[in-house]
């Protein structure tokens, strides 16, 4: 059996488990098992269904905004870029442009009828450029055309007058000009100094990290549509409805309820259509609403790399101090993050990166300072693990170099300095007083390290490196421990609306957005088992701001857990309505009614849903209801960044193994053996298809995705002719995935546990690997001492690592 096919098969086996352990707990009401729960071989949820787009999306009839039918009349814009990173803009010359065929005007700053700035939460960045330009890329405003073609010819005739002021382009420069979007944060746990001054051991070390583009494969894209009686519809591409509403109609000057946001499906997000699909809806409103036409605004891929935000790169240097075990004994961390020219969602992704910068580790004494970077790039924005990554990656760094300046086995490390498995340790409680009250890491690190080889791997390898002189491989293991909740307690909130029809048909619409990770899908599921009803007769329809309003962003892994629930609850008032329905007929109590396989079953009758469904309809029983979910147990203090901020964390562990050519820098990955967490998992397949994709996607940002600013501070990596996303050819032939059998501890949705940016943290995997490799490649001395690789690791960033090239 090849490696694929090996892989098939533990899939199935791994459904055919969850299925059967998935049953007592998914449909239950909170707390109880449900009496209405039907066989687990007759279940949706726990089982592999296949993606409720897949079939639409391979035939090429799933629609994306730009696939819709153009209402008549419709104008295209195209964007007015900045061409200098920071300086005066003193006027626009649009007079060639708009002596070009086709070409119907421009729309600037002044054209804004509303609020000239955003309606962004920091309220610090202009619809459209006005007195100055703060990067290379800022829309300074639009020129509207009767084609697409039209207006991007017409954008290159625009000239603009700007005087160039001193830019801010490394967060080297913005720390020593203070220059920050927000004040910088400050947490502390005992005493780092006195800690540090005990310890056995210490190192000082730095570490740069760099960015990431979303690459998602439709661009950012909005069409906006003038309606009767000041009235708009918008189709946004948007991971965030409710937001493009908000923008639109403070940008228009005009009521929420005049703006209907409308998303069937988005073609990728990973966090870039969090806030920034916004400007795009405000900039093609704003048009419509001067021309009186709608207005369609999609960017190329160069506009999108030029405008739009990216990860933000960190900074970081500490001061570490341990004993001969490798255990922390006392901590100093700086972590600076770039944010380009406004906040946008940079304080909370900077707040979870001091949030996880203790990863799965116990840190007794400990001091975060987290800066918050002004520079004149983009303003980087939310990506898949929204700043967790960058603090998990440092805290992995940290540990990689104290096991080498130890000598020992960094697993070893590792696991000496997890969280406790309970209170009587005395080591569960986190740096931001959050006690961590469900840590599998003590079973699930080992198990892993067992099923992947590692202890005879890691001889194996060392045995291969001492006689290869050129070739090194190395070899790492790194868990994770992620958070789940939207830090910002009031996102963490969800509506849904479940109406049955009187054929027995099922139609949810819910606040979640579907960007192609499968969310509709675990809805359905869940509303399937909810009302007994096979999975095909449950059809979720687009995200719609007029059905469930106010809806948080689908974001922060949170999407199935909120939107789950709040649709499993609208779902049992209609089951509810129905079993009482019945319970007249059949003179029983509620209680004894079970839904299920179609059927509704009662100690006297088994009917029908359908026949239940039209006899209740016919007797005046409410057939649809509405359903709110809001997250227990979170709470937390924004100002001293202490409390509950996460309900439950979520686990996991990579084995990575990898080889560098010490000549040429350049590096494969090898093996990768995965074991993770997603407690019950509602839908086996799109899990482990979750897990593939965020793992490959880290590996990515930690190996070739490199962006590159010049010293103007132009971005020169702007097409995938300059940026390398990984490929098929990247993925390793040796990459097994299997998921941990329990169950949410926490009472979550049929006991799953989220699964959308845990797993790209498992790629850290691979850069300690890379680093190992390194270490193994300078030898002697320099073997133990720390290893400062910047990451990405591209080939260049290898070299240096190994001493063969200067900066």
């Amino acid at each position: 059996m090849n490696q694929r096919e090996s892989l098939t098969a533990s899939r199935d086996a791994m459904a055919s488990q969850v299925a059967a352990t998935t049953d007592a707990h998914a449909a239950a009401p909170l707390g109880t098992p449900s009496k209405a729960s039907a066989p687990a071989s007759t279940r949706a949820m726990g089982q592999s269904h296949i993606h409720e787009s897949a079939r639409s999306q391979v035939a090429g009839a799933a629609h994306y905004i730009d696939d819709l039918p153009e209402v008549k009349g419709t104008l295209y814009a195209a964007p007015i870029l900045s061409t200098v990173a920071h300086g005066t803009l003193n006027g626009v010359d649009a007079s060639a442009a708009l002596a070009l065929p086709g070409v119907r005007g421009v729309v600037l700053a002044a054209d804004v009828p509303g609020d000239p700035l955003l309606a962004a939460f920091a309220h610090d960045e202009p619809v459209f450029a006005v007195d100055t330009v703060q990067h290379i890329g800022q829309v300074i405003g639009l020129v509207v055309a009767d084609s697409v073609v039209q207006a991007r010819r017409a954008v290159r005739a625009v000239m603009l007058d700007i005087t160039p002021l001193p830019a801010v382009l490394t967060v080297q420069d913005a720390l020593k000009a203070q220059s920050y979007v927000q004040p910088p944060v400050f947490v502390r746990r005992g005493d780092a100094a006195t800690g540090l001054a005990q310890s056995a051991h210490r190192l000082q070390g730095a570490l740069e990290v760099g960015g990431q583009e979303h690459f998602y494969l439709e661009g950012q894209i909005a069409y906006a549509l003038p309606l009767e009686q000041r009235q708009w519809s918008i189709h946004s591409s948007t991971q965030h409805p409710g937001e493009v509403q908000h923008w639109v109609a403070h940008a228009l000057g005009i009521d929420s309820h005049a703006v209907r946001v409308d998303c069937r499906r988005m073609g990728g997000g990973f966090g870039g259509k969090e806030t920034q699909a916004g400007h795009l809806a405000v900039w093609a409103a704003v048009a419509a609403n001067k021309f009186g036409r709608p207005v369609k605004l999609r960017f190329d891929r160069d506009e999108d790399f030029m405008v739009t935000g990216k990860r933000h790169p960190f900074a970081y240097e500490y001061d570490v101090g341990f004993d001969d075990t490798g255990r922390i004994t006392g901590l100093k961390l700086q972590m600076a993050a770039n944010c380009g020219f406004s906040a946008d969602l940079s304080g909370p992704v900077a707040d979870r990166a001091v949030f996880h910068a203790d990863n799965a580790y116990y840190l007794s004494d400990v001091e975060i300072a987290s800066y918050r970077c002004k520079t004149n790039t983009q303003s980087h924005t939310a990506f898949r693990g929204f700043g967790g990554p960058q603090g998990v990656i440092v805290i992995e760094a940290i540990l990689g170099d104290i096991a080498r300046a130890l000598g020992r086995d960094a697993q070893d490390v590792r696991l000496a300095n997890l969280y406790g498995k309970n209170a009587s340790e005395g080591r569960n409680v986190t740096h931001y007083q959050m006690t961590v009250e469900d840590n599998i890491l003590h079973e699930l690190l080992p198990q892993l390290e067992h099923t992947s080889g590692y202890r005879q791997r890691q001889a194996e390898i060392a045995a291969w490196n001492a006689q290869s002189p050129v070739l090194k491989r190395g070899i790492a293991i790194t868990p994770v421990k992620f958070g789940i909740s939207f830090t910002a307690t009031l996102f963490n909130q969800a509506g849904a609306l479940v109406h049955v029809y009187t054929d027995g048909s099922v139609q949810v619409n819910h606040g979640g957005t579907e960007m192609g990770q499968g969310l509709h899908t675990k809805v359905a599921q869940i509303v399937a088992d909810e009302l007994g009803v096979p999975l095909r007769r449950v059809l979720v329809t687009a995200s719609d701001t007029s059905k469930v309003p106010n809806a948080s962003a689908t974001a922060a892994s949170s999407g199935t857990d909120l939107n789950g629930r709040a649709a499993q609850f609208a779902a049992r008032h209609v089951r509810d309505n129905l079993a009482a329905f019945v319970c007249g007929l059949d003179g029983c109590g509620a209680g004894a009614i079970r839904f299920a396989d179609g059927q509704v079953i009662s100690p006297n009758a088994v009917r029908s849903f359908e026949a239940v469904v039209k006899d209740a309809h016919a007797n005046r029983i409410q057939l649809w209801s509405d359903g709110f979910y809001r997250t227990p147990k979170i709470h937390y203090d924004k100002a001293t960044l202490t409390g509950r901020p996460f309900y439950y964390f979520s686990y996991g562990a990579a084995c990575t193994e990898v080889v560098i050519d010490t000549l040429t820098g350049e590096n494969r990955v090898l093996k990768v053996d995965i074991l993770h967490d997603v407690g019950h998992s509602i839908n086996p397949a799109i899990d482990i298809g979750q897990i593939e994709g965020g793992f490959v996607q880290g590996m990515g940002w930690l190996t070739t995705e490199q962006l590159v600013w010049n010293h103007q501070g132009a971005l020169a990596t702007h097409a995938p002719s300059t940026y390398k996303i990984p490929a098929t050819g990247d993925i390793p032939a040796h990459f097994k995935i299997d998921l941990w059998p329990e169950a949410n501890r926490e009472d979550n949705v049929g006991g799953s546990k989220a699964v959308g940016e845990p797993p790209l943290m498992l790629a850290i995997s691979v850069y300690e690997a890379l680093r190992n490799a390194v270490a193994a490649g300078r030898g002697g001395v320099e073997a133990t001492a720390p290893v400062a690789l910047t990451a990405p690791a591209t080939a260049e960033n290898v070299l240096r690592a190994l001493g063969r090239v200067g900066d």
